[in-house]
């Protein structure tokens, strides 16, 4: 272990034993098992003496990543305990001389396999993975493991933000952005007692119906089987982890350039995530009707946009539900009256994705953008969070497990997007080239995310090989969608 770790062990006998939360009592069900794996390239070889000695500085004064869970009958603790670096910081001798494309799918076949053996119950759950190997995007790999419980996408990526700087200030910590969800959508007019009963009474109606709909879908409505559809059993299956990065300057484009008309019922700006929503609908129905088509052809027949318009597709997407949106300062995070505290405070909705065949390619976006900001007027995400609460009191956590996977089983696939870091950053003194995280353990075969970094814009896919075994396929058509979006926009923009 290392020496500079040694003053931390004295400190770790001054906390005390601390109940696991009921988030985190849910995600070790055998059902809902779940660990983040995030991909870090870097521009430069990763030194791994140096990472050992940031570590020991940062992460490991966090609670959760010196404490290991410990099973007491039905309840669990977190148990502070001495972290050996040697068994949690992981560098393979691995041969450096090898083609970028080998070495694209070395990393690839390198988490594959070791994802297949579960995290060390009897130590922290986490480990970093350091791969100095030459890829297409980066000069090294870092692969962080950690299981979910020990915190949603929003904590552990402030956690991880806060073990770098900024690459043009090595002091300075990371500029993220935030937004206050609760910031005025409609402005003030005679008639605005008028407006607010309507939109209150829309909230209610819309509230009833996605929870309804919710409901049924643990019971009853499934998803159309298609072939981005998992069977049952996938969330014990191997996974793949594949990324692509674009420009933000694009998504930035299409999001201030297009002319999208806001609703009058909602009033809600063009977000970049009505684009990102956009592009998935456009690479979607395009991989579809691409393996519709051959399969149609197999037997002499076409399958056309009248059957892709008939399939139910939708994503299952986490909500953030603290007050303030976006990435947070882990201090923030971390203070005892914090309305942002660490942990797992999340939601579900359910998103219904369109998939048809338009002509011009900014009606993806335009789709999109009614269906979030349909969404955004609803109390989905708090009342599912509410929901598991209350099932979680009253019947334990196997039940909420069950489900927790039945609703997320029968929807097609995991879509999330947090924003980032607004300029390059360094980790321990490593210049960063792409930050890519997913999820695994989930029961979809696609699990779609999108993290924003600097002037990038990295999609990262968590496939089923068995389901999808082209995953480089569906990133062209990511890319191929956004660049026909950016020119349909270029193209009005010009007239």
């Amino acid at each position: 272990m290392d020496e500079n770790c040694d003053r931390r062990e004295a400190n770790m006998a001054l906390r005390e034993d601390e109940q696991l939360s009921p988030a985190a009592m849910l995600l070790h069900e055998p059902s809902v098992n779940y660990c983040v794996i995030t991909i870090m390239g870097c521009k430069t070889s990763i030194n791994p003496r140096i990472i050992r000695q940031g570590l020991c500085q940062t992460m490991l004064n966090h609670p959760r990543f010196n404490t290991k869970m410990v099973k007491e009958g039905k309840k669990a603790k977190w148990i502070p305990t001495t972290v050996d670096l040697d068994k949690h910081v992981i560098v393979p001798e691995i041969d450096s001389n090898s083609n970028v494309e080998q070495a694209d799918r070395f990393v690839e076949d390198y988490i594959s396999h070791f994802i297949k053996t579960p995290l060390d119950m009897s130590k922290p759950l986490w480990e970093l993975h350091i791969l100095n190997i030459k890829t297409s995007d980066a000069e090294a790999v870092a692969i962080f493991r950690i299981h979910h419980s020990l915190g949603d996408g929003a904590s552990l990526i402030s956690l991880l933000l806060a073990a770098t700087r900024k690459t043009s200030d090595p002091l300075a910590l990371p500029t993220v952005p935030t937004h206050n969800k609760h910031s005025s959508r409609h402005r003030s007019t005679p008639f605005s007692w008028l407006f607010a009963i309507w939109w209150g009474l829309l909230l209610i109606c819309h509230t009833l119906l996605d929870v309804l709909l919710f409901i049924l879908t643990i019971f009853f409505i499934r998803d159309t089987p298609t072939p981005l559809k998992a069977p049952p059993g996938v969330e014990s299956n191997n996974k793949r982890f594949v990324h692509r990065t674009v420009s933000m300057d694009d998504i930035k484009l299409v999001k201030n350039e297009m002319k999208t008309v806001s609703s009058l019922l909602y009033c809600y700006s063009q977000t970049i995530n009505d684009v990102l929503l956009g592009i998935t609908q456009a690479a979607l129905t395009r991989y579809l009707y691409r393996a519709y088509d051959v399969d149609a052809n197999s037997n002499g027949a076409k399958l056309g946009s009248g059957f892709l318009s008939k399939i139910r597709l939708r994503a299952s997407v986490i909500v953030n539900l603290r007050p303030v949106g976006g990435i947070q300062e882990l201090a923030d995070m971390m203070a005892e009256k914090s309305k942002v505290k660490w942990g797992n405070l999340i939601g579900y909705i359910i998103l219904p994705f369109s998939i048809a065949l338009y002509e011009d390619p900014l009606e993806y976006v335009r789709q999109a953008k009614n269906t979030i900001d349909r969404k955004k007027h609803s109390l989905e995400a708090i009342l599912s969070h509410a929901f598991a609460k209350v099932v979680l009191k009253l019947f334990g956590v196997k039940v909420v497990a069950a489900l927790t996977r039945k609703v997320l089983f029968n929807t097609t696939l995991a879509f999330s997007n947090v924003p980032g870091p607004v300029e390059e950053i360094s980790f321990y003194g490593h210049p960063v080239a792409y930050i890519a995280p997913s999820v695994y353990g989930n029961p979809h075969a696609l699990t779609i995310h999108f993290q924003s970094y600097a002037n990038k814009m990295t999609i990262s896919l968590a496939v089923d090989p068995l389901v999808i075994p082209d995953p480089y396929l569906l990133c062209d058509d990511l890319e191929h969608s956004l660049n026909l979006i950016c020119d349909a926009v270029q193209g009005n923009h010009a007239v």
